[in-house]
């Protein structure tokens, strides 16, 4: 709950209005609670939260930026484009544990995407109260689609005006709609600023008991219709809210004849003001006191909380606080009704009762909670609690006003005071050390209860500070209150130790408010670098290899078995005299890790200021590393197995590719990126009497095994294709193979035998994708090719056969379903986008013709890429790709016009 400063800046990005506009609509068309927009960030595979209805952004600062690789349902909607309903905490839970480990409230959420026209912008997401199951929203989430539908229309406007729409500041939150109407009698107004006209309707003008139809339609008149008390503040109200500046809450006047009236303002459209008249009903509900005021338009009050500094939003209208033209205003004239008697007799309770709305905002609170909170009642009503009062600005503070927020239970806990001076005069009368909160949920309202509570300190809470006491570390307050399932959940999809490493960047560091990481992993006897972040270039090469009996803390925390901290570098320099240092002020925590007994190796944080590392931290930190000790020894155990399995299939995988004069052939083979298991696919050239045979291949499943079965089938198919069988009967023949061996995996393949010398050829297909032919004139064609079953499941299996012409210059591509395959995308698409890559890559070139190397290529034809620029053409994005998900075989054959030198043995990939 740190504070947020104020900045009148315009935000860089999409007009708040049209944010705001979408967020309000979202909450209008839905039971939400609370709705934000993602929009992508300037920054590549980041989205940034550009506003925020219903919730304190403070509150939520953890989620500002999400990384469109992590495993949260915004950046799966952004990545797939499909919408994401999750129905209540259970099923976030076994979708989604992350998120649930964050927020592990009861609650239900709808994500959908914000694209036009196959372009992304973000994400439109709204939360609300748990459902039974996903069906009971259905409808919700269809017209919340609708309302992203529109953003993104208006969002592809802009950008094609020229506009920014990306987003890259904090930001905007806005109170949402009130929940329902309350009681009392609401009239409307309008000021224009430019001509001074007052435009007030029928129901205002019976609020402030003037006749309708006499009121002349100026400020003086409506001062002279208020207390004279009142009457001063009028016109700099409306002044400062013409300049974007309008009151945090109503401003309570009464009329000429005594009676309590509420005075709502803020900055106003055109449209929104003119639609003000005598004969105008009230179309804003009624707000009562102490509530947040209801923004009835898309263009509400916004507030930015910046981070140090940031934008804040603008009014509604579009234009920014800043800007120097006054804005019509428009304001709502409320009698409270028997809200104001609620009030007043809340304010004679013995307990300390204040209300919250759901931006954070203190919107009442009688006398006995400005005494119990020490902060006078003034100066809590209007402000943000974590501004008003300070020093419950504590992560567990927060975790239960989340939760009050976020799910119907109320929430109790107990906080401890600040420690005031001993002298008798400042002591608190009778009240003790401690305040019992507890927190109640309502539509529009969060009511908050303080009673003094006399008890004994528990250790695991924070003691509170002092106003002028300096703020408390945040990273330090929140270390106690992180969660080992946190860091659990995410190293559980950690796979290689670069992966383990990445995560505890992301996850532990972050939380404890470190800046530096080192992770070492011990080798015969050595430690070596695996992981650094934060630390001095080159600071860290002469400790790479540093052997067990060298005295270093972070060979002694793993050799002992013990954490050690050092609260600054004086504390580390003065316990390990002559140590080089890489700063010379911070902390440091060495700990070691230790797998079943098993070391590991060791783990460094570092720390930019001296910090006391508390007794609860200490513990959890050592706990967190027993975690990334047993990740680190599963990645090790599987980068162990993956190198075996690559090298395996590596030297599986042909060396050189048969060879014909009037045949060209380029194979490549990508295997999975790092933490992907290594699969079975292949593919290879072989001659076949006075032919060659193209064969490509996927045996199902990854790892050592799949690696050997490839092994297997490609010495099978490659006897029976120097035998010259024909392609149905090495079909048949590898399957019983395949059937024989019962390796408990199965395998689709395609095998083509071409006669180079008339280009025809005869295919045979068990269960794997159809081909694709790009003719001479660049037409590309899926070829249609009836095929089998997959190899290795059924012994009666048949495989019919299809002739097919190859002309000189076409090109014939098989490939396997890690090229066309992505999660969230049907095949098909991936089909058809890499049958339009081959026909614009263009035919392959010819090489000169026999007898005539001197020929120029237009005379052949020549003007295409080397079919070896084909095949790195068509695998170029893959290999640009940082997830592939599964490996990728491609082999592509083109005939001459006739026999040439013979071509150099083609690349292998």
């Amino acid at each position: 709950m740190t504070g947020s400063a104020r900045d009148e800046r315009k935000p860089s990005g999409p007009p708040p209005a049209l944010l705001t506009g979408a967020v309000t609509d979202a909450l209008r068309t839905t039971a939400g609670r609370a709705a934000g927009v993602y929009l992508r960030s300037g920054s590549s595979g980041l989205l940034r939260l550009a506003v925020l209805s219903g919730l304190p952004g403070q509150l939520f600062r953890p989620w500002w930026r999400v990384n469109v690789d992590r495993p949260f349902p915004v950046a799966d909607v952004h990545r797939t484009g499909v919408p994401v309903v999750l129905a209540n905490a259970t099923e976030v839970m076994r979708r989604y544990p992350q998120f649930a480990a964050g927020l592990p409230f009861q609650f239900g959420s709808l994500h959908v995407p914000v694209v036009a026209e196959d372009r992304a912008f973000g994400v439109l997401t709204v939360l609300r109260a748990a459902a039974a199951d996903a069906a009971e929203v259905q409808a919700e989430g269809e017209r919340l689609s609708a309302v992203a539908d529109a953003l993104a229309a208006d969002l592809l406007r802009l950008g094609a005006d020229g506009g920014i729409v990306t987003w890259d500041d904090a930001p905007l939150c806005v109170r949402p709609p009130a929940a329902g109407p309350a009681p009392g009698r609401v009239g409307r107004f309008a000021w224009n600023p430019a001509t001074g006209a007052l435009t007030v309707d029928a129901r205002a003008c019976e609020l402030l008991g003037l006749p309708a139809c006499d009121f002349p339609g100026t400020l003086d008149a409506l001062a002279r219709a208020v207390d004279p008390a009142d009457a001063h503040r009028l016109p700099g109200l409306l002044h400062r809210t013409a300049l974007g500046r309008p009151p945090s809450l109503p401003i309570q006047v009464r009329t000429a004849a005594g009676g309590l009236r509420l005075l709502d303002l803020w900055p106003a459209t055109d449209a929104e003001a003119a639609s003000i008249g005598p004969a105008a009903a009230p179309a804003r509900p009624a707000v009562r006191a102490g509530e947040a005021r209801e923004r009835g338009r898309a263009t509400g009050e916004t507030w930015g909380v910046p981070e140090s500094g940031g934008p804040a939003a603008s009014d509604g209208g579009g234009a920014s606080a800043s800007s120097d033209a006054p804005r019509p205003v428009a304001g709502v004239l409320l009698d409270p009704g028997p809200g104001a008697l609620a009030d007043g007799a809340a304010d004679l309770l013995p307990e300390g009762v204040f209300c919250l709305d759901r931006t954070g905002l203190v919107v009442y609170a009688n006398p006995r909670a400005g005494h119990l909170l020490g902060v006078p009642r003034e100066l809590l009503v209007g402000r943000p609690l974590w501004e008003a009062v300070p020093w419950l600005n504590q992560p567990p503070y927060e975790e239960h006003l989340r939760g009050v927020l976020l799910s119907p239970e109320p929430a109790h806990f107990d906080v401890r005071l600040p420690a005031v001076p001993k002298e008798p005069a400042t002591r608190r009368p009778y009240e003790g050390d401690w305040l019992r909160m507890s927190l109640y949920p309502g539509a529009d309202l969060v009511t908050c209860k303080a009673v003094p509570a006399d008890r004994v300190p528990h250790d695991d809470l924070p003691e509170a500070t002092g106003p002028d006491a300096p703020a408390p570390d945040a990273a330090a307050s929140a270390a106690p209150l992180y969660r080992p399932i946190v860091l659990a959940i995410a190293l559980t999809e950690a796979v290689t130790a670069r992966q383990v490493s990445a995560v505890v960047m992301q996850e532990l560091l972050p939380a404890f408010g470190g800046r530096r990481l080192a992770i070492y992993l011990l080798q015969e006897r050595h430690l070596y670098l695996a992981w650094e972040s934060g630390f001095p270039e080159g600071f860290l090469a002469p400790f790479e290899g540093v052997a067990l009996d060298a005295r270093l803390p972070g060979v002694e925390t793993l050799t002992t078995g013990r954490p050690l901290f050092f609260d600054s570098m004086q504390q580390l320099a003065d316990a390990y005299p002559g140590i080089e240092l890489d700063a010379e002020e911070g902390a440091r925590a060495f700990l070691p890790l230790i797998a079943s007994g098993r070391p590991v190796g060791s783990c460094i944080l570092g720390f930019d200021r001296p910090r006391s590392f508390g007794s609860k931290e200490r513990t959890v930190l050592t706990a967190l590393a027993g975690l990334i000790a047993h990740a680190m020894e599963k990645a090790q155990r599987y980068d162990t197995e993956a190198a075996l399995a690559r090298g395996l299939q590596q030297a599986l995988l042909p060396r050189r590719l048969s060879q014909h004069a009037r045949v060209e052939t380029a194979g490549r083979y990508l295997p999975g990126t790092e933490g992907m298991d290594v699969g079975g696919d292949w593919y290879d050239v072989v001659e076949a009497g006075d032919g060659l045979a193209l064969v490509i291949g996927d045996v199902q499943g990854h790892g050592v095994q799949a690696a050997a079965t490839m092994g297997q089938l490609r010495s099978a198919v490659r006897a029976f294709a120097l035998g010259d069988r024909p392609p149905e009967e090495v079909m048949g023949g590898t399957n019983h193979l395949l059937i024989d061996l019962d390796p408990g995996q199965f395998a689709s393949c395609c095998y083509i035998r071409l006669d180079p010398s008339t280009g025809r050829a005869r295919a045979a297909r068990a269960g794997h994708l159809p081909p694709l032919l790009r003719h001479p004139d660049g037409r590309t064609d899926v070829v249609d090719l009836p095929g089998g079953v997959v190899l290795g499941v059924d012994p009666r299996a048949h495989y019919p056969v299809t002739e097919l012409l190859l002309e000189p210059g076409a090109i014939l591509a098989l490939y396997t379903d890690g090229l066309v395959e992505q999660p969230g995308h049907d095949i098909d698409e991936g089909i058809a986008a890499l049958r339009t890559a081959l026909a614009e890559a263009g035919g392959a070139r010819r090489r000169p013709a026999a007898g005539n190397p001197g020929t120029p290529p237009e005379a052949t034809g020549g003007a295409g890429r080397s079919l070896a620029g084909v095949a790195d053409l068509l695998t170029a994005a893959a290999r640009r790709s940082a997830d592939r998900f599964d490996d990728i075989a491609l082999l592509l054959a083109t005939r001459r016009d006739r026999a040439g030198p013979g071509p150099k043995p083609p690349r292998r990939g």
